[in-house]
């Protein structure tokens, strides 16, 4: 890749990043994560508590890249049909249309995705991973971009089916929001004091421009030991006492292709194992589970990944 076209392809994502900075304040890091998936054509599980902004992030997210949104309000009545849609009969000529459920989009923020039952909660493992829906044995291919932005609340679990590992492991990273600083609180109180920042927000690329962005990160050069490393760090995962249940072979080619995006957005056109080190407690952690001793001990899985990063021999 040349130089120039590097260079190119970095302000673009700088600029969408700093879009989104423009409504969503004190949070650079997490929007770093979030444009990276985009980059990388994953979804992503946004954990957090209610009020900081997840919503507000994903409307940003479809408005800066000009793409379809929809929103889906998971409930435990939720059904499948819900999501994906479904044929509707023509009394008049005794035809069935059908009728595209939501999840025909760019941009699906699936709001408390923990919320509905698991057989509705599975109506979305297809479209996260092959972008497509199979409905009533017809295949449907969905519009692509395509990025699922889920939340959950992780404080109250109250009348809620926790997402199975297979759901888990299509989501390419967790990311939390959090609360914001004292300073930052103040700010967004007057950034809102007259007009919502969301509203003022325009593009600043197309679906088309995404497109092409996600197949520029495909060609991002990886060296074979850098694969070594992911290969290593997945590995150890398995192997870990800690660990019930390790990382996939998904998920270290998550971990692969998000690398290759965080080096666009460096400017690179090559994987450094600073990319792995940055994103593999994000892309990987949520895809742990722990043993039993492990998790009444009090130990969090982002910080066992970190421990298998600090016990994996870096590449030279």
């Amino acid at each position: 890749m040349a130089i120039a076209e590097t260079a190119s392809i970095q302000s673009k994502i700088q600029l969408l990043h700093d879009n989104l900075c423009s409504v969503i304040q004190g949070k650079a890091e997490q929007l770093d994560l979030l444009v990276i998936a985009l980059a990388a054509g994953g979804s992503v599980l946004m954990e957090d508590v209610p009020g900081v902004g997840k919503t507000t992030l994903a409307k940003a997210m479809a408005k800066s890249i000009d793409a379809i949104y929809n929103r889906i309000q998971f409930t435990p009545d939720l059904l499948p049909a819900d999501i994906l849609g479904t044929s509707i009969y023509n009394p008049a000529d005794g035809s069935f249309r059908f009728n595209r459920g939501p999840v025909f989009c760019n941009i699906l923020l699936a709001d408390e995705i923990n919320r509905a039952s698991p057989r509705t909660q599975a109506a979305l493992l297809e479209s996260m991973s092959e972008y497509q829906a199979t409905i009533e044995g017809t295949l449907y291919p969905l519009p692509k971009p395509f990025l699922v932005l889920a939340t959950q609340n992780p404080m109250e679990y109250h009348g809620t089916y926790p997402l199975p590992e297979a759901q888990l492991d299509r989501f390419m990273l967790m990311l939390n929001l959090g609360y914001p600083s004292r300073e930052v609180t103040k700010q967004i109180l007057f950034s809102r004091q007259e007009s919502d920042p969301l509203d003022a927000l325009t593009p600043v690329m197309c679906a088309e421009t995404v497109l092409n962005l996600q197949q520029a990160v495909r060609h991002v050069s990886v060296e074979d030991s850098i694969a070594g490393y992911i290969a290593e760090i997945v590995e150890s995962t398995r192997n870990h006492h800690q660990i019930k249940l390790g990382v996939s072979p998904r998920g270290a080619l998550m971990l692969f292709h998000a690398a290759q995006a965080s080096a666009l957005q460096q400017g690179r056109d090559f994987v450094l194992p600073d990319d792995v080190q940055r994103l593999a407690p994000a892309v990987l952690a949520h895809r742990l589970i722990l043993t039993s001793k492990a998790k009444y001990s009090g130990v969090t899985k982002v910080e066992l990944i970190k421990h298998v990063l600090d016990k994996t021999d870096v590449p030279i």
